[in-house]
């Protein structure tokens, strides 16, 4: 491999969306989320993060604290986290006071990764933010006063609003994104980066390469560390994981119709289910997701790394059947053991 990373080197990490599979419940969605965090840790994966969103008939993680908090009281070595917390649609004094509450009761362990996005449609947003300026603009002042909260100016005067919990605590706080705005942000403030990738390839390699140039070292971080988001489908065949992974296409499909549901079983005609039009659009959004079996799936990963360079790879697997998506994230462990 000519690339100077390796598998050695890589974190690998994973991103549940708690998918609620047709025929299923949130409780249900749940209980497998916190089964793959414990199966995650034995294998060795560095962190397990869960993502908001809202008014996704499909996902289950939109309380993402409380989501958090389970699963990090059912693990007990493997960090735990938001992939990502959408600020703008929360108050930042409430955030300080949930992260600092987790970090409580699991020091060493919790992660804060951020976005700005809504993580929904529009009309959920305004119901979220409660108002048209909410629209993520303010997010930079956002995450400075979030960051105040844990980290106060110095000196004998106490601030008027204090996070109790989270005052004092070192809670590694993450920027999310899919374009330049958090790359240039994480780089100016010194913090690590993650980039959407397993669903908005399109900017990832500028991201990335404007993120590098423009980081300054902080007291957090001395040189910059990229986290690539990829979706892995692997199955003991490639022709397997191929017929696995028809459920996360179809669920490409229902959002490209405007018409989100639950995560759907995977078929065997997929290819007669789209447009030439989301034909496209799936080949685009797949630039980033290795589907097949071990082999396939190492040799997807390398030429991952080779273009990208990624110091963490964090792994989204929607897979209709629990079992298949444990052995899933199993086979991708033997990549990196």
């Amino acid at each position: 491999m000519s690339t100077t990373k390796t598998f050695r080197d890589t974190a690998f990490s994973v991103l549940d969306l708690a998918p609620i599979v047709v025929g299923g419940t949130a409780g249900e969605a749940l209980r497998n989320s916190a089964d793959l965090a414990r199966h995650a840790e034995q294998w060795g994966y560095k962190r397990y993060w869960v993502a908001e969103h809202h008014s996704m008939p499909g996902i289950a993680s939109s309380a993402t604290s409380v989501v958090i908090g389970y699963i990090a009281g059912q693990t007990s070595t493997i960090r735990v986290g938001s992939g990502g917390i959408m600020l703008p649609n929360h108050a930042p004094l409430v955030i300080a006071e949930q992260f600092g509450t987790l970090e409580s009761l699991y020091p060493g362990r919790i992660d804060l990764a951020l976005g700005r996005a809504p993580g929904s449609d529009q009309v959920t947003a305004r119901a979220l933010r409660r108002g048209p300026d909410r629209n993520g603009e303010d997010f930079p002042d956002q995450v400075a006063e979030l960051y105040t909260y844990f980290h106060p100016p110095g000196g004998a005067r106490k601030p008027a609003v204090r996070a109790v919990p989270g005052e004092g605590l070192d809670i590694p706080i993450w920027l999310l994104g899919s374009s330049d705005f958090s790359a240039r942000l994480a780089a100016h403030w010194g913090l690590p980066f993650g980039f959407a990738s397993h669903f908005a390839p399109t900017y990832l390699l500028p991201a990335l390469q404007l993120y590098r140039s423009n980081f300054e070292a902080s007291q957090h971080l001395d040189k910059p560390y990229a986290m690539v988001g990829v979706n892995v489908i692997a199955a003991d065949t490639d022709d397997e994981a191929r017929r696995l992974a028809t459920s996360m296409q179809q669920q490409v499909l229902s959002l490209l119709r405007g018409m989100p549901g639950q995560l759907k079983p995977p078929v065997d005609n997929i290819e007669d289910m789209c447009t030439d039009y989301e034909k496209a659009v799936l080949a685009d959004r797949g630039r980033y997701t290795v589907v097949g079996s071990l082999d396939t799936i190492r040799k997807g990963l390398e030429r991952i790394l080779e273009e990208t360079k990624a110091d963490e790879l964090i792994v989204s697997a929607q897979i209709y059947d629990h079992d298949a998506r444990l052995h899933s994230y199993e086979i991708l462990s033997k990549v990196f053991e």
